[in-house]
């Protein structure tokens, strides 16, 4: 059977979980795929299992691999994905059994999309309320320091649309990268780069950047493990100064690739991070857009302090809003909206 789909899938070390994770994937609906599973030098069972699964369906199909890393291994898995789609998946998570159909269901009605995602259950549910604030790294890390785990689920599983991808990117990665579904082409040409920040986040804002349309299926259909062990839990690239450095990157490409001035609404801790790599770039705020009254008149790092009140008086620049929370960036979403701000043009929402 010729495959609609392959289910890029790397292995290192996931004994525990692999088998969960492969069953999932029998118990799809549909069943014109393949699973490009690379075992990036795994020391334990992991290769074992993916064999004997391979033995029993060859639908599973098994490259193995010297021990390379996340991003080498998923452009060597890449390269062996036969089908015109390929679908993310991580060896610790497992599938909806309506996922693969819903998702490339989506894509045949939309043929303008380069992808889509789905919503996500994040497991196990115990203690996922608790905050995240002495965690560090996984995307979504200011929404989770603000209402835990539960909290980061509910945001990820409100974004429902292409304009909702594209509005959220620079807040957190709006699509988690497990359940990312895109066509090979597209995804052959962006291809994984190693920058030492997330890898996912990376190749999301890239294909926006160039154009690309995403969307999601507004169904949970992965249950996304949180374990302490994930990457973005244990690596240095996932720490919340490389998202910062990630995101200021993107923006000194897209809404900042004109000019060096732009307007910085908020000087918390998540605008002074972005601020500071921005900065790295040669890129530095001519104002400070904040409510409290004693920073109002002073100066930050050269930075004149205003009220928002005080924007209409100002030349239209870019501007950050680097807040978090969903409530305070709707509020200045419809102040900017008044003043005949144009979101993704005028100026971007950043977390």
């Amino acid at each position: 059977m010729k495959p609609e789909v392959s289910v890029l899938l790397p292995v290192f070390n996931a004994e525990r979980t692999l088998e969960t994770c492969l069953r999932s994937l029998i118990r799809q609906r549909m069943s014109a795929w393949e699973c490009t599973l690379v075992d990036d030098g795994s020391t334990d069972r992991s290769l074992e299992i993916a064999r004997r699964f391979a033995l029993q369906d060859d639908r599973f199909r098994c490259v193995e691999s010297n021990h390379r890393g996340l991003v080498e291994t998923l452009n060597l898995g890449l390269e062996q994905c036969r089908a015109p789609i390929v679908a993310r998946m991580d060896a610790d998570d497992w599938m909806h059994r309506d996922r693969l159909a819903l998702q490339l269901e989506a894509l045949k009605r939309a043929p303008k999309l380069a992808g889509v995602g789905c919503h996500v259950r994040i497991f196990p549910r115990a203690g996922r309320n608790i905050s995240a604030s002495k965690e560090r790294g996984l995307p979504g890390e200011t929404e989770r320091k603000r209402k835990g785990r539960g909290g980061y689920e509910a945001w990820l599983n409100s974004i429902v649309s292409t304009d909702d991808v594209a509005r959220e990117a620079y807040v957190e990665c709006p699509i988690a990268h497990p359940t990312l579904v895109l066509r090979r082409d597209i995804m052959i040409a962006h291809r994984y780069r190693d920058m030492d920040w997330p890898e996912d986040y990376d190749l999301v804002l890239r294909l926006l950047a160039a154009g690309e349309q995403l969307a999601v299926v507004p169904r949970r259909l992965l249950g996304w493990r949180d374990a302490k062990e994930r990457l973005s839990r244990s690596s240095q690239n996932y720490t919340l100064e490389r998202f910062a450095d990630c995101k200021a990157l993107h923006l000194s490409r897209t809404l900042l690739r004109e000019r060096k001035d732009y307007v910085l609404w908020g000087y918390g801790s998540t605008g002074r991070m972005l601020a500071k790599a921005l900065e790295k770039l040669g890129l530095e705020p001519s104002h400070i857009v904040e409510l409290h009254p004693r920073r109002i008149g002073q100066q930050i790092r050269g930075a004149q302090v205003i009220h928002p009140d005080a924007l209409g008086s100002l030349e239209k620049i870019p501007l950050v809003a680097s807040v978090a929370g969903a409530g305070p960036r709707r509020e200045i979403r419809q102040a900017l909206a008044k003043l005949s701000y144009v979101e993704g043009r005028d100026f971007i929402c950043a977390a």
